[in-house]
């Protein structure tokens, strides 16, 4: 009888829950940036995955057996600015921008792979919101006042003495989303249950990383930037892009917190003598700008810590070439707009256009592919889906 109460005894002390069989603490990721980031590839464009054998697997990943958008099990997401309300609950397709949804940003695939090389329930706080700049919008409160406000505030004082109110102005407006992201991810975290029910309080969370897919307001900013296309024309961006990883570890309460930053991508590789949908005196610009938005990754204080990942090598150059012929139909329906034809007549001539525009492959290429314009990422999910995946590859080194 002793030993049958020993067994007992024993085996109740190892069913105890101990330091090593307890939840490990809840990992966060932050998500933020513009209209990238709150995405506008429309589910529609799904099917073009499937077109290429190495995406066919991560499609896979995105829907179920019947075609339609799966829901990832043990990822939860809040997300603000990409409807008119915060949209929460278990990550799947609709947490891109609301308008023409549903759509997808990088969440999808983020969460997906994230999960996956994680083996854990992860949480996805994004806040993003379309035309916003890093040097006004989402400028850190490092980073100083703006010196186009310091200087206009320097030539009123020389006509009022009182410009507390333009001062008070400028501080409302500039950082105004950076405020918004820190307020909504510090409202989500202090009651991460009602995003993630299945959350235990006693594991604790662990702001684990940043992700950062932003750009478009800034590479045309030549107030803030005038000197575009020469060599250290976009080195403020790279000062701003560090003052806002360190003042969200600050904000954060997250000194360890890594960060990925998504190189902007758009028109692909530069090199190159292709059709392309950009202003060519934009090329330059923008070969500078993506070396302004990668440099914070080599600074002595994030190496290994921060890493920027390349989006221009997911660009589909063929649909690129594809949109540019669309402004010979543009161009052939504002000719038809001055015509005395009717709708009907008018519908007519362009479809009979069409076909001498594209062939019925390109046609198909451009209804599966394409459900945005260019600086959007042509609006295609095959490119959005590999930014996630890209991303969450990068999480895990700097992870490391």
């Amino acid at each position: 009888m002793k030993f049958v109460l020993t067994l007992i005894a024993a085996s109740a002390f190892l069913c105890e829950p101990s330091f090593a069989a307890q939840k490990k603490p809840l990992k966060i990721y932050l998500l933020a940036g513009q209209s990238n980031m709150q995405g506008h590839c429309k589910v529609a464009t799904f099917p073009y995955l499937a077109m290429d054998p190495a995406t066919t697997p991560i499609l896979k990943k995105m829907v179920n057996d019947d075609g339609t958008p799966r829901t990832i099990q043990d990822v939860w997401i809040s997300s603000l600015g990409t409807g008119e309300e915060e949209k929460f609950g278990k990550l799947t397709t609709g947490f891109g921008a609301e308008r023409s949804g549903p759509k997808i940003g990088p969440e999808l695939t983020f969460g997906i792979y994230m999960h996956e090389h994680l083996g854990e329930p992860i949480l996805l706080i994004k806040t993003s919101w379309g035309g916003k700049s890093l040097c006004y919008d989402f400028r850190p409160p490092s980073a100083g006042v703006h010196p186009f406000h310091a200087k206009q505030i320097e030539e009123l004082r020389k006509k009022q003495a009182d410009t507390s109110q333009t001062e008070a102005e400028y501080a409302e407006r500039t950082g105004k989303y950076y405020r918004l992201m820190i307020s909504h991810a510090k409202s989500v975290i202090a009651n991460i249950k009602r995003v993630d029910p299945e959350y235990d309080p006693d594991q604790g969370y662990e702001v684990a990383g940043f992700l950062w897919l932003q750009g478009e307001n800034d590479f045309g900013n030549k107030e803030t930037y005038p000197n575009p296309g020469q060599p250290g024309g976009y080195d403020e961006y790279s000062r701003l892009l560090a003052c806002l990883i360190r003042d969200i570890r600050k904000d954060l309460g997250a000194p360890e917190m890594r960060a990925v930053i998504g190189v902007l991508g758009i028109n692909g590789e530069l090199d190159t003598n292709r059709p392309r949908d950009i202003e060519p005196e934009h090329i330059p610009w923008l070969r500078e700008f993506r070396k302004a938005m990668r440099a914070p990754a080599a600074m002595p204080e994030f190496k290994g810590k921060v890493a920027a990942v390349q989006l221009e090598q997911f660009w589909e150059p063929k649909l690129e070439e594809l949109q540019c012929r669309w402004q010979k139909v543009k161009e052939k329906s504002r000719e038809l707009k001055d015509s005395k034809l009717g709708k009907d007549e008018q519908k007519a001539v362009i479809d009979a256009f069409l076909k001498t525009v594209y062939t019925p492959e390109e046609s198909k290429l451009m209804e599966s592919g394409i459900s945005n314009a260019t600086y959007h990422y042509l609006g295609c999910a095959k490119i959005m889906a590999r930014f996630g995946q890209a991303f969450s590859e990068a999480m895990m080194d700097v992870s490391k």
